[in-house]
């Protein structure tokens, strides 16, 4: 009889036969259950690949930060206002998912949420978090 059996015991001084058929059960469906290292190492990692237009595109890369996507933002050629503006917004997003912004390259963003790691060759890039 384990611990948690014998604290129930103790707990409840009149057991039925009900009770104990509901303890049999319980130790059948424990059987069934995944442990979650499991279930990590089938996870997949979407990437989702943005070149807006519109500001308005912004709650699309907002969702899918929040689904944990890599989300890839191309802003060369998009008005430097409007380029801020999603820059800040994304920004904002990724700090409250505790992510990381990263530069790829003028006017290329990559932002990750907190399941992901980058490595990336070059210190500067990987370390670093630029404006627009």
């Amino acid at each position: 009889m384990g611990f948690w059996s014998r604290l129930g015991s103790m707990l409840s001084a009149g057991a039925t036969d009900e009770d104990d058929f509901d303890d049999e059960y319980d130790d059948d469906v424990k059987h069934n259950v995944v442990s979650l290292g499991d279930a990590k190492t089938s996870r997949r990692v979407g990437v989702s690949v943005f070149h807006p237009r519109r500001y308005e595109e912004v709650t699309e890369m907002a969702d899918a930060l929040r689904s944990r996507h890599l989300v890839t933002v191309n802003l060369i050629g998009t008005d430097r206002v409007m380029s801020q503006r999603i820059v800040d917004f994304l920004s904002g997003v990724i700090y409250t998912l505790d992510g990381k912004m990263h530069r790829i390259a003028e006017g290329i963003y990559l932002f990750v949420p907190s399941n992901v790691q980058i490595n990336a060759k070059d210190g500067e890039i990987a370390s670093e978090a630029f404006a627009v």
